[in-house]
């Protein structure tokens, strides 16, 4: 049944005011705060229509209503207002990517840290590694007599390095050698190009087929999801909203989800890069619990994709403010890793 008007204005003003008080909200408050015009009466008929239709929910027969799952979705997509950063939270974004901003995984630390730190809620992040990513610099030294080191530099100049098993009897000459062969067949190539292209060099690295191999699966490996890259901060933030100061059974069902990197790395996957904010409300996901939402969005610099930001938290989350801080926070660090390009 499609909403009217009214009811849609009347279902904002319930959900506007739920997540700013944490209290049920009754049609006395509604026309004393937003529609001094309209009968107590008539805002009452409106409010016991919308939990007929189940956007609703009533806890007690004399107390007011809250919003249903239902209710938060149609707000994300129709109801809720624009908001947008003060000029000071601009401010605190901007110091935050002052320095470090060349590399990828201390970028990635800063975002996390300044959208906890502006939304109160829990904030979780993920590098992206995609495919499109052309190494700038390869590099292979010798650390022990059986080990190498392995030294990659991408485009977004995120630094990779990795330790090699080499046979002992390689000299030093030998390893500087499949270095610069390694590096002349792979800098300024798309690292999925040099996946596909593993087979056809292959023989190419006859003599190096170890140390070849290393290096395939080095890429291969990065390339891949990398849940040890999955980024936390401020996990202890959902006790400070209400609904969690006295139920361990919703706090257990939390922690179950931001302790288990596995989960986040899953929920900050996407398949469609081009999603800027996407929203999932109470339990829409598998490993959500249905008290949470989680609001992310996908980064990108020069048409790269940089990584996966979000948000955890409650239902009765303040989406208008995640919403304009995680597109505040993707607007200037675009813009700045951008410039650096």
């Amino acid at each position: 049944m499609k909403l009217s008007e009214r009811k849609k204005k009347i279902l904002q003003y319930v959900v506007d005011d739920y997540i700013s008080t944490a209290q049920p909200v009754s049609s006395k408050s509604i026309t004393e705060k937003y529609m001094q015009g309209i009968s107590s009466a008539t805002v009452r008929s409106e409010l016991a229509g919308l939990e007929e239709l189940g956007y609703l929910n009533q806890l007690h027969t004399s107390s007011g209503r809250v919003p249903s799952i239902e209710a938060y979705k149609l707000y994300v997509t129709e109801l809720m207002d624009k908001g947008g950063l003060t000029r000071k939270e601009v401010g605190e974004i901007k110091k935050a990517f002052n320095v470090h901003a060349d590399n990828l995984e201390t970028v990635v630390q800063n975002a996390v840290k300044i959208i906890s730190e502006l939304t109160d809620y829990t904030s979780v992040g993920m590098a992206a590694h995609s495919k499109k990513e052309k190494i700038v610099k390869l590099d292979i030294f010798r650390y022990k007599p059986n080990q190498a080191l392995l030294l990659i530099v991408t485009e977004n100049t995120l630094i990779r390095d990795k330790f090699l098993d080499i046979p002992e009897a390689m000299t030093d000459e030998q390893v500087k050698e499949a270095g610069k062969l390694a590096s002349s067949y792979f800098t300024g190539k798309e690292l999925g190009e040099i996946i596909k292209l593993g087979k056809l060099v292959e023989e190419e690295f006859a003599g190096y087929r170890e140390i070849f191999n290393s290096v395939m699966n080095a890429i291969e490996e990065y390339v891949e999801k990398d849940k040890v890259g999955v980024v936390l901060e401020g996990e202890g933030k959902i006790l400070n909203h209400p609904e969690y100061n006295n139920d361990s059974e919703k706090v257990k069902n939390f922690l179950s989800v931001v302790t288990s990197k596995d989960k986040l790395a899953d929920l900050l996957s996407e398949e469609n890069d081009d999603i800027e904010i996407n929203i999932k409300i109470g339990g829409e996901d598998a490993d959500m619990p249905k008290d949470c939402s989680l609001v992310t969005a996908s980064y990108s610099a020069g048409g790269v994709n940089i990584g996966t930001y979000g948000v955890i938290g409650p239902l009765r989350m303040d989406y208008q403010k995640v919403v304009s801080v995680l597109e505040g926070v993707g607007k200037i660090l675009e813009d700045i890793l951008t410039n650096k390009k």
